[in-house]
């Protein structure tokens, strides 16, 4: 496994950041992979798959640099340079385009290989490259699909993304409050990151030499596919990339009861059914698209009910749906509904 070694103080200034261009990465590893994991993701695709796919028919090379750089089980370094906070997606993909065209075909022979026994960045092993792609154009092709996958397909819902990542970094820092760092880190990528003690994350499942980055910036970066990475900038800047969790990732909604929706409106019924698990009244406005009053009229209601309770965690206050809101939305479970959006 891979693992970080990371002292007190590294820590405790990581942040939460978000990036435009990890988004759009994250995005292009899903049309790529054609596998919805949701409701969400299927419509999305079933939307962008097409123009997608055409235009890789029409650019071969592109095509062979996309399979190239998504590799067998590591990506190609030059295509994810580690976000910086308050990047534009056009500050991001210039780092793309920015970088040399040598290096650029030592990552993909790189990530034609799967992960090397030592550091990527000075490792020459890799798998002979493509005659195709033995040319000088490859970071201006990356940087031209990585604009097209970014204009067609996430910036004209960029503003809803965003309030969905924002909602996950809250939850993200109330666990923080409530349990620690290592809870937080344990529950990022299950399964590949964890706290393991001793100052040690673990970042992946690569049989792959530690790395001390105490002093340097840790920053970590929620993404809305089911996906993720690590990327640096050695020796000052880590990032691990993560999916956001559950519900937040896919806004394409949960059925409502229809009985339940007759009784209390879809808009508040809609909100009951979410509080599955504690949200906080920001994670609701990116979650339903409904506006920040709505929702808290809606809570109100609800809560001078008793079918939700709320408490503080950290700067934040979470709700959550009391046994009686339980009962109520199990009632309707069965019956045909309407979606939750």
């Amino acid at each position: 496994m891979g693992w970080w070694q990371i002292n007190a103080d590294t820590l405790a200034g990581s942040r939460f950041v978000l990036s435009p261009l990890a988004e759009t990465f994250a995005c292009l590893q899903l049309l790529h992979r054609g596998t919805p994991a949701h409701p969400g993701e299927r419509a999305w695709l079933r939307d962008h798959l097409p123009g997608y796919r055409a235009r890789l028919t029409a650019d071969p090379v592109t095509a062979l640099l996309v399979r190239a750089g998504l590799g067998r089980s590591w990506i190609a370094d030059f295509l994810t340079p580690t976000p910086r906070d308050r990047e534009t997606f056009e500050e991001e993909v210039a780092r793309v385009r920015a970088a040399r065209p040598d290096e650029a075909r030592a990552h993909l022979r790189i990530s034609l290989a799967g992960p090397p026994p030592s550091s990527r960045l000075r490792s020459t092993r890799g798998d002979p490259l493509p005659a195709a792609l033995d040319r000088d154009d490859l970071p201006e092709r990356a940087a031209g699909l990585l604009t097209y996958v970014w204009t067609e397909t996430v910036r004209p819902d960029w503003d809803r993304r965003r309030r969905v990542l924002e909602a996950d970094v809250v939850a993200r820092t109330a666990q923080v409050g409530r349990g620690g760092w290592a809870a937080v880190l344990d529950a990022l990528r299950p399964g590949r990151t964890r706290w393991l003690g001793d100052n040690r994350l673990q970042v992946n499942l690569h049989e792959y030499p530690p790395r001390e980055i105490s002093g340097a910036e840790l920053l970590f970066v929620p993404v809305t596919p089911k996906t993720g990475w690590v990327s640096w900038e050695e020796p000052d800047r880590y990032a691990v990339i993560y999916a956001c969790a559950g519900v937040l990732a896919d806004a394409g909604g949960r059925a409502v009861p229809a009985s339940l929706g007759a009784l209390l409106g879809a808009a508040r019924a809609c909100v009951l059914v979410l509080l599955d698990s504690p949200l906080s009244t920001s994670q609701l406005v990116a979650v339903t698209g409904q506006g920040l009053g709505s929702v808290g009229r809606h809570l109100r209601v609800l809560l001078d009910a008793g079918l939700v309770e709320r408490r503080r965690a950290g700067r934040s206050v979470l709700y959550s749906r009391t046994a009686a809101g339980q009962v109520l939305v199990e009632a309707g479970t069965g019956l045909p509904g309407t979606r939750a959006s």
